[in-house]
């Protein structure tokens, strides 16, 4: 099902490649600040809570 890319198909895999990579970067980083975000959500509000 792979188009014939001919003298391109380096040039082609390898931008495929790299935009994979760099979608699963994005993801990893959003998801590690997510749950950092959360943590610091979930401290604030037991101090919030310990306060009042």
């Amino acid at each position: 099902m792979m188009p014939e890319l001919g003298k391109y198909a380096f040039a082609v895999l390898a931008s495929y490649g790299v935009t994979l990579a760099l979608i699963a970067a994005i993801s990893a980083l959003s998801l590690a600040r997510a749950r950092r975000m959360r943590r610091q959500l979930e401290t604030l509000e037991q101090r919030m809570r310990g306060n009042g």
